[in-house]
């Protein structure tokens, strides 16, 4: 099948549906140096949720697709988010399988996962041929029903001793009725015959709302890097008036109760991240001694989830889709704290881009100062800006037009940290890392007249530049545009950065 050519809107970096409305990653598995996403989407708005798969050799930006997995089928309305592990040589796929009064979790099997990218079929509503449903494997019982959204991760040998490795499956899962979900927790030995634990409590103030809405619970671990201990961090989205709100909790989970160390935390404070996943390993691919010094995570970019009407989405009305993912995030905890940072290889990406743009700085940045980081269009126009002001890192898209009047999306920074900044720019998508992984934030932004044309920059009070760099394509260079050396900017004052001219 032949490329989609790059588009408008388009990212070309993060992933997005061929064509139709892309919901929630379902699972994410990598594979070697292979990644492999399973995701949600609609063909069309009247169909039915199904899951397609794309994958990336190499790097996690370079995606190819992949005959679709799942589909609705029989009685089923729906076939929504789950997870991907490797298991016994292949692979399974936990799914929600929704009907007209129901739901629950079943799995699907893949026994050879390379063959699955080998070729793909003319016919784009086509279902690999290697892909197998089991069945369910868990279904209403007398304390939970309408089970949905598992998330399924190896379980602990011995749970007294987190260093004796893993044996069996743990899964978290959502249910109860839409308005009032709770998370349950179910172990397996395996990944077949569920026994359910029991609805997850706290031990410990865990800075959730009492009534909250909890929903796509996810869970990975990590090693801190204060204090050597391996803890549980669960992701979890809190839906709140109609927007999402996604959030970690630190601790350790045991049985179904999870033992509080860092209350419920912002994961991303931009206008458009919610409902992050894991990343499941293939044996072999991460080293069991460095298994938990960090974890990959995607966010689907949509600030609202499962109450959004993507058909109202500019990118659907101009060229025909709707959402995308973040690029993967390296998280690593420290002191309790998660700090997420871009994946390796994005700079290089960038580079080999036709359009996707990047912005790195180093800042002093003292209190009462800021510097501010202008996305520009091709005719000069401002679609966003990137404040970072010592004690807050600040994006500003309501000067857009497409973005009238929107709220600034604001996270606190800790004063005693590296003032940096790292912004990628990729079609209709805004992604900023600053201090050091302290912060991220995800932003869709819509640039009126092409991508990023120039990253303006400004400095108040007794900020400056330490040191920065402008990243665009390299093919810039070749059609006589200015050098990458030529974008490098130290001091904005002396050194106005003009940017390339298309």
């Amino acid at each position: 099948m032949a490329e989609t050519p790059p588009t408008h809107h388009r990212p070309e970096l993060h992933l997005t549906s061929e064509s139709g409305l892309l919901f929630a990653p379902a699972g994410v598995l990598l594979d070697g140096d292979t990644w492999h996403v399973f995701h949600q989407y609609r063909p069309t708005p009247e169909e039915g949720p199904r899951w397609a798969h794309q994958f990336s050799e190499g790097n996690p930006f370079s995606w190819d697709i992949s005959d679709d997995v799942l589909a609705p089928t029989g009685g089923e309305t729906q076939v929504r988010a789950g997870a991907v592990v490797a298991n016994k040589g292949g692979v399974d796929l936990y799914f929600t399988s929704v009907t007209a009064d129901s739901s629950a979790i079943h799995v699907a099997r893949i026994d050879d996962l390379d063959a699955t990218m080998e070729s793909v079929s003319d016919n784009p509503l086509s279902l690999d041929s290697g892909v197998v449903r089991i069945g369910r494997v868990v279904g209403d019982s007398e304390s939970f029903t309408r089970f949905r959204s598992p998330c399924v991760v190896p379980d602990w040998e011995d749970g007294t001793n987190r260093e004796e490795g893993h044996e069996g499956w743990l899964m978290l899962a959502v249910a109860g009725p839409m308005e009032k979900p709770v998370v349950v927790i179910l172990h397996s030995p395996d990944g077949r015959d569920w026994q359910i634990s029991g609805r997850l409590t706290f031990q410990g103030a865990h800075g959730l709302p009492e009534d909250a809405i909890m929903v796509s619970p996810r869970l990975i671990r990590l090693r801190d890097e204060v204090d050597g201990e391996i803890y549980d961090i669960l992701i979890i989205t809190v839906e709140e008036n109609g927007v999402d709100r996604s959030g970690y909790v630190v601790g350790k989970l045991d049985d179904a109760e999870f033992t509080v160390v860092t209350p419920f935390t912002r994961i991303d404070h931009g206008h458009d991240f919610s409902r992050p996943r894991n990343t499941n390993y293939t044996s072999g691919t991460v080293d069991e001694e460095e298994r938990y010094h960090q974890a990959h995570i995607f966010g689907l970019m949509n600030g609202v989830g499962r109450l959004d009407d993507p058909t109202s989405h500019k990118s659907w009305s101009d060229e025909g889709w709707a959402n995308c993912l973040s690029v993967p995030r390296v998280v690593t905890l420290q002191d309790g704290t998660l700090f997420q940072t871009p994946p390796e290889g994005l700079i290089t990406a960038i580079h080999e881009s036709d359009a996707a743009a990047g912005w790195t700085g180093l800042c002093d940045i003292p209190d009462g100062s800021s510097v501010s980081i202008e996305l520009r269009d091709q005719k000069g126009n401002t679609a966003a800006v990137v404040h970072h002001r010592h004690s807050e890192l600040v994006i500003d898209r309501s000067m857009n037009p497409c973005h009238e009047n929107d709220p600034l999306a604001v996270a606190p920074l800790s004063a005693e940290d590296t003032d940096s900044v790292f912004i990628v720019v990729d079609g209709s998508t805004l992604e900023v890392f600053a201090d050091g992984g302290e912060v991220a934030m995800a932003s869709r932004v819509y640039f009126e007249h092409g991508p990023v044309f120039n990253f303006e920059v400004t400095t108040t009070g007794e900020a400056s530049i330490i040191n920065a760099e402008a990243h665009y394509p390299d093919e810039y260079s070749s059609q006589g545009l200015p050098d990458l050396d030529e974008l490098t900017q130290f001091n904005p004052d002396e050194h106005p950065h003009e940017g390339p001219v298309r």
